[in-house]
């Protein structure tokens, strides 16, 4: 539980073509971050609910009905892959 509420709190950033999935998850903080990310919210199929591109330190998101999962990337990579609600997603080891 304590690595969950950490997350990505006290690093300088989050690597280019790196990502943190967090499961289960229907909302996050911003506390203590110090960079920010695009957060995407998906269903247990992989669908996008909700995007929150470039969510700054100190802020939170909203409850996301139905998400199963979060999905958080480097400022502005939902947009250089063209991420959309309603698309699907699928991770990659």
């Amino acid at each position: 539980m304590w690595a969950r509420f950490i997350g990505l709190m006290g690093r300088a950033a989050l690597l280019e073509g790196h990502a943190l999935y967090i499961r289960p998850c229907n909302s996050i903080h911003m506390f203590f971050m110090r960079f920010p990310i695009d957060a995407v919210f998906v269903d247990a199929d992989g669908k996008i609910l909700r995007l929150y591109p470039s969510l700054r330190p100190w802020r939170l998101t909203r409850i996301v009905r139905k998400a199963k999962a979060c999905i958080e990337f480097p400022a502005g990579a939902a947009a250089s892959a063209s991420l959309q609600v309603g698309d699907s997603v699928r991770l990659l080891n």
